[in-house]
Formats: C-alpha cells, structure tokens, sequence
C-alpha cells in the first residue's frame, strides 16, 4: 500500500495557522484502536487538522479510510514510526497485540511498542500540536503535553463504569481482607449496589505484582490529564459520568458510539476490520436470510480471546441444544490437531442440520448484528462489541474474560438490564496457559432460554431497542454526544486562541 504523505505534509503546510492541529496516539490492538481511529475521523469531518501516529502494519486496516477522508478535503494523514521488530526478536509485520499467540509472544510485541517512545516524542515536536489524543497505554504523552505546553487528553477505550470501578478499587481495596476469592463486596461510591468476587477483577488489581506497575500509572496519568474522552454516551452512562467527575476530578466528554457516527451515512456497506470491500454477499448473511426474524444468536468473543479445548466443547454442546440456530465466530489456534478434528466435526454436523453457521477467523460483525435475523448475541463484554450490539437493539449474554469486562457484564446485567449472565466465575489473561472456569454446556443452553424464549428476555430485549434508538439520536445534530464533541472543539480552540493571546503579549 502506498501512503501519499509528501503529498498530504505539502497540503498541512498550506493550512492556515489558526486551524486546530490535534494528534492522536493509538495503542496497537484493535479494542484500542478501532475507537480513537473512528474518533479521529470525527475530528477531522468537524474542521480539525488530524495526525494520527502508528506503524505501517497498524496503520494497513485503515488507511484506505483515511486516504478517502482526505479526498473528500478533510485533514487528516497518517504519520508512520517505524517498529523495532528485529530488536525484539519479531518477524516483519508483527506490530499488534492481536498477533500475539503466547505470553512470549504478547511481551515482545509490547516491548517493542514501548521502544517507540523516542520516536514519538520526536515527531511531537516536530508537528507543533495544539492537543494530544493519547490512548491510556501511553501514561508518559502527560509530561510531553506539559513540555510542549499543551492539553493531554485521555482517550479510555471503555465504559465510564469500569473505569470508575477501577478507581475505586485502586484507592479504597475493599476486596482486601475477604476470608475467600469467591465472597463478594460492594465496589463503593456507586450509585448502584455492584457486588463483585476477588477473582472476578484483573490480577493486577486484586494482587500487587509486576503488571500492575505497567497499569497503575495509566490510570494515574488520567487524574493529571487535561479532560478524558469517551465512546460512550449520556443517555447509557450519565451515572457513571458524574462519579467520574466525583472520583478522578477531570472534565470528560462522551462521545460515543463513535463508529456508528462515522460511518452512519455509508448505509449498509459498513465493513469494519476488512482491507478491502466486499465484492458479495457474504454466505453468512445468505444463510441468515433462510431464517425467521429474531430466531438466530450471535456468538462472539473478540479479536484476542482464544477459547480452551474443554471450553469450546462445552460451548459447542450447548449451542447444538439449545434449541435455536446460531453463528459462531472461532479464532483458530495453532498447532491443535485434536481441537480441529473436534470443530471440523462439528461445523460438517451443523451445516447438515442448518441450525448453526460457523465463522473462521473474521466476521462482517456490523452486517450480521444489523441482519433481521439477529436476536441476541453471546459477547465477552468487550466494549466495542457493546455498543455494536446495542446500536443493532440487541439484548446479550455476558461471557466476560480478563482486563475491564468483567465491569462491563455488571454495567449490562446490573445496571442496563440488557444482559443475561452465563456465569463465568475467574478473570484470565486471554494469553494465560493456566485453565480457566469452563462453564458447562447447561449452563450456556440455560442462558440462551432465558435470553431467546422467557419473559425477562423479551424485557431485556425492549431495554436494548430503547437504548439503540437514544445511540441514534444522540450523534445527530443537536444530540448529547454530537454537543459534546463541538463543545471539546471549541474548548480546544479557545485554549490555542488565548496562548496565542498570551505569546503575543510577552513578545509585544
């Protein structure tokens, strides 16, 4: 792919002064990623001069996006640091945490994101920003801002509640002192009575250890920002808005959904994570098409997670009786001979039955979920898939892994009420050799009931409509995440404006 960046830098030249210049720094994976791209675009279709800085394999899903953004006169270019991939013992390309297969192979590919610090910091000063986008991964851009004499602000990938959640915890350790792992506690100043096990938060919370010198600094660096950005929206989290107001002390701007915002005028060709259009209709949706509207269950776990051997059996038992049709998107693995006989197996048994449709690897996701057919989704809490599946109207069943989803599972079950639980009972790293809870196949045939067929699933399913058409109104002029963004514009440019004020009279 070529980038035409001589010619882009010729065209940010002739731009005049007083524009808004803002750059935003990704963390490469694509929870991270995905958001503050959409979110940069956003800047940009609103007058913002936009530089976004990554490698040149992270910056492949998307630049075809950016190069036509910029075609239409918005600006906006990609700014490519070279990856150290050799000096971290990686082949070429390797540059995302989604290549990692191994928690080898996830700290080289973290090391050598670290490694790209000083190039960063040099292009900083280079461009002559106004503002900085910084994802949470990058505590140290608060000092670079501060050198540089501009605001930081801290782009969270997630929702305000597990953010909070994790304040909250990191200050007052109320899950310190329990006789087991599995007695639960209150996370306190909530609005709402959230109870929670020790083992059900991240390891780095629940124990001091060596990865949590690589988080705490992350949410640290927040309190110390200039505001924080969110893809989120009021009418999902205002609660939650204001006990961040309350517990990090920082102006934040919900702006969210930021991928149905960018991409609410390209109709039904929204294609997220694929390089290139789709010249068909996938068979998926074809088969989607052979069944009753509502009738078909979603099963997704993200672009990380990868399921254990006794989990997939499990699930795929419990997806075959539970008595309604499904699509199942599985992440292959490698080197598994005995797990691919097991799914080969069971897709030839599916696609002889027709009650279930397997994906490998990467799934229209947008297309599916706003497909008819569609009637809940099995979700790992992700929270990108969230609010996918709740733009779509859709109520789900929690699945939670590791990081942050178990605070999302109890924002949709708990909070929302959009959300039937499966019961996972342990947080793990999605990397993590050691074997995790495997949730029995009664228990996921259970949840599906309760979801697909019972009286609280048709509830939880009007909750998730409402909530799809308040995500729809508040992007649109004059809505709360549409206000709340021209607000952060402005607020930008009256920063840039008076320290140019300021300048002019100290040289004056």
């Amino acid at each position: 792919m070529k980038y035409n960046l001589i010619y882009i830098e010729k065209a940010m030249d002739s731009q005049p002064h007083h524009e808004l210049h803002v750059i935003f720094l990704p963390y490469p994976t694509p929870g991270h990623m995905n958001p503050m791209i959409d979110t940069a675009r956003l800047f940009a279709r609103h007058g913002v001069s936009v530089t976004i800085i990554t490698t040149p394999a992270n910056a492949l899903p998307f630049q075809k996006a950016i190069d036509c953004d910029f075609t239409r006169g918005y600006h906006i270019r990609t700014q490519l640091v070279t990856f150290p991939a050799a000096e971290v013992g990686l082949p070429e390309g390797v540059e995302n945490i989604k290549d990692s297969t191994s928690m080898e192979l996830f700290y080289r590919i973290a090391s050598g994101i670290s490694k790209l610090k000083d190039q960063i910091k040099l292009l900083f000063q280079d461009l002559h920003p106004d503002c900085i986008v910084s994802d949470m991964c990058y505590p140290w851009t608060v000092e670079s801002a501060s050198e540089l004499g501009i605001p930081r602000i801290f782009f969270y990938s997630s929702s305000y509640l597990s953010d909070c959640a994790t304040h909250s915890i990191l200050r007052h350790r109320p899950h310190e002192g329990l006789v087991s792992d599995t007695d639960k506690f209150t996370i306190p100043g909530f609005p709402h009575g959230i109870e929670m096990t020790r083992l059900q938060l991240p390891e780095w919370e629940r124990i001091t250890n060596e990865i949590s010198g690589f988080f705490v600094p992350m949410f640290e660096s927040e309190s110390r920002s200039y505001g924080a950005l969110y893809n989120s929206f009021d009418e999902l989290e205002s609660e939650y808005k204001q006990v961040h107001k309350s517990i990090v002390g920082i102006k934040s701007w919900s702006i969210g959904p930021v991928s149905a915002w960018v991409n609410k005028d390209d109709g039904p060709k929204v294609n997220r994570g694929q390089k290139e259009d789709l010249k068909e209709e996938p068979e998926c949706l074809t088969w989607l098409n052979t069944k009753q509207d509502e009738s078909v269950l979603y099963v997704s776990f993200g672009s990380l997670t990868r399921l254990s051997h006794a989990q997939l059996v499990e699930l795929a038992h419990g997806l075959e009786h539970c008595g309604h049709n499904f699509i199942w998107v599985i992440r292959k693995k490698e080197g598994s001979e005995n797990e691919d006989s097991f799914l080969q197996e069971f897709e030839e048994k599916m696609k002889e039955s027709k009650k279930g449709f397997i994906i490998w690897n990467w799934a229209p996701q947008l297309l599916i979920l706003n497909h008819p057919a569609i009637g809940g989704i099995v979700t790992h809490c992700g929270w990108n898939s969230i609010l996918e599946s709740l733009s779509a109207g859709l109520p789900m069943i929690t699945w939670p892994m590791f990081a942050e989803q178990f605070y999302n599972e109890r924002l949709l079950v708990d909070v929302l009420k959009v959300g039937v639980p499966v019961g996972v009972k342990e947080n793990k790293f999605w990397a993590s050799k050691d074997m995790a809870h495997v949730v029995g196949r009664e228990e996921i045939a259970k949840a599906v009931v309760q979801l697909m067929e019972k009286e609280e699933g048709r509830e939880t399913r009007r909750r998730a409509r409402k909530l799809c058409d308040a995500s729809k109104k508040t992007i649109e002029k004059g809505g709360d995440s549409y206000n709340n963004l021209m607000q952060l514009i402005d607020d930008l440019k009256s920063l840039k404006i008076s320290k140019a004020h300021s300048r002019s009279r100290l040289d004056g």
